[in-house]
């Protein structure tokens, strides 16, 4: 399972130790990390996208992107029904055949997390909840905590937190810094997946800055996406998420987990986030530990490409669950 960090500041690691003395030292910091080259990290996302890989290989793939889903519904219609089935197709997501594996966690919001966790028990699949006023984190930071507070109560194993991203987008990231630190410590024995909702940073830079920045503040994950803005996971954005989690692990010796989020639909492109993985950060990564899909419906769609891998024909989407 993941390796939670002997402390959320970043003393531990070497070089490291006088990084969030001042807003003054973590900005000096962040803005000196290597600029990003967009046009190269675009190209090299892209080629990647074109690998192609053997039948035996994809068989390997679909499992293993299936074992990284985490299984979402974050819809103000959501129903304790709606949430009892998911976890029931989280758990076995073909009943025709008992070798497809299970996803890896459920995605809810807080007030339903005590629901997944009584449909999951026993199953070893991990209740997520978003939290800190998800998904735009418009709120004050006693009810983020409080927030999150209530969610592990509840029974959450992983918190999925926002950004400010309004202080990180006018510089005040001490704060930013701070307030990560606090819900990590509000988290408990919950592991902590930090959003920096990609789509509003707007440049790979400052992706790249926010990256560091929730690493450095004890996240267990960083995560792309909320799912509900224009922009979620994309190739570029991800490769560079990948890259920036490979970088922290060299300069501290303490691994992070990436979770894209957002967008990610068919098997085809989950394949693909997955070559990213192995051709960046590394085969280290690609477990559901370190690298973890947000989706709703992505499941459907590796499910008809694996009854066509086990059965030779294409079933359609008539032969799986609509959520």
């Amino acid at each position: 399972m993941l390796s939670r960090p002997p402390s959320s500041s970043p003393a531990a690691a070497p070089g490291l130790a006088d990084v969030t003395a001042s807003d003054a030292a973590l900005r000096r910091f962040l803005h000196g990390l290597p600029g990003v080259d967009a046009v190269g990290l675009e190209a090299r996302a892209a080629r990647l996208g074109t690998r192609s890989i053997k039948t035996s290989s994809k068989a390997f793939a679909i499992d293993l992107a299936i074992r990284m889903i985490d299984l979402t519904t974050l819809e103000g219609a959501d129903t304790p029904g709606k949430v009892r089935s998911l976890c029931a197709k989280g758990a076995a997501p073909d009943p025709t055949d008992r070798g497809t594996p299970a996803v890896a966690a459920i995605c809810v919001y807080p007030d339903l997390v005590a629901t997944a966790v009584e449909a999951l028990r026993g199953t070893g699949i991990k209740v997520a909840s978003v939290a800190t006023a998800f998904p735009a984190g418009r709120a004050a930071r006693d009810v983020k905590l409080a927030d999150t507070r209530a969610a592990v109560a509840a029974g959450a194993d992983e918190i999925d937190m926002v950004i400010d991203r309004g202080a990180f987008l006018s510089g005040r990231h001490l704060a930013v810094y701070e307030e990560i630190a606090a819900v990590r410590e509000a988290c408990g024995d919950a592991h902590l997946k930090v959003i920096l909702e990609n789509g509003e940073l707007a440049t790979y830079d400052a992706i790249r800055r926010a990256s560091w920045l929730a690493m450095l503040a004890g996240a267990d994950f960083i995560k792309t996406s909320t799912g509900k803005v224009g922009v979620n996971a994309t190739p570029p954005n991800t490769l560079l998420m990948l890259e920036a989690a490979r970088d922290f692990r060299a300069a501290t010796g303490r691994q992070v987990g990436v979770k894209a989020a957002g967008g990610i639909r068919t098997a085809k492109q989950a394949i693909a986030y997955l070559v990213l993985v192995n051709e960046s950060a590394g085969e280290d990564w690609l477990s559901p530990d370190w690298f973890r899909i947000g989706a709703s419906s992505l499941l459907n769609d590796l499910l008809m490409q694996r009854q066509k891998l086990r059965t030779g024909s294409y079933s359609g989407p008539d032969y799986v669950t609509v959520d």
